[in-house]
């Protein structure tokens, strides 16, 4: 498990980089690949959280006067999220280079059905 632990590591810090050399170079290594699965799930919710208030701040625009106020006012939660995103993420860093192989708060379960079904 020693050896496996640096590209797991590298999936987090390099972002797609990382995912690409683990997809191509250490795809039998099941724990990097894991923690790949993790790091692009991570990616996914934050992309997921910036389309949902994307598409919710356009729908309150047609709100008068008080719409586009609260579409800005939701953008708070954006912002809280990535930094919930962040946190994750460093935790996933952590769980990578100690050989933990454990979903990551919050997300990890649901990133782990998502992606394997």
């Amino acid at each position: 498990m020693n050896g496996s632990r640096y590209p797991a590591f590298v999936a987090y810090l390099l972002g797609p980089l990382g995912w690409l050399y683990v997809g191509i170079a250490q795809r039998k290594n099941r724990f990097a690949v894991y923690h790949t699965v993790q790091a692009i799930g991570l990616l996914l919710f934050v992309g997921a959280m910036f389309a949902g208030w994307y598409v919710l701040a356009w729908l309150l625009s047609w709100i008068p006067v008080a719409g586009p106020t609260l579409g800005v006012m939701l953008f708070a939660l954006v912002i809280l999220a990535l930094l919930v995103a962040v946190v994750l993420w460093i935790v996933g860093m952590y769980y990578a280079l100690h050989g933990r192989m454990a979903p990551l708060p919050l997300v990890g379960r649901s990133i782990g059905r998502l992606l394997s079904d």
